[in-house]
């Protein structure tokens, strides 16, 4: 299960996760990026992602089922 906020309100069940960047774009919450590998092998992704923001890290993304 994966909470919703840090109070823990709301829960949703684990639906699947990605390797990826995230780069905050306010306080607690940000984007998340393809890794350079993925950009450096695939055209179409990079179109969508021209630039990443330099301070972008390494990141295990966890997506909620709903």
């Amino acid at each position: 299960m994966l909470s919703r906020d840090a109070e823990g309100n709301l829960y949703s069940p684990f639906s699947t996760y990605a390797i990826g960047r995230y780069s905050p774009a306010y306080e607690l919450t940000g984007e998340v990026y393809p890794l350079e590998s993925e950009l450096a092998a695939d055209t179409k992704l990079r179109a969508l992602f021209p630039k990443v923001p330099a301070d972008a890290r390494a990141a295990l993304v966890l997506y909620p089922l709903g």
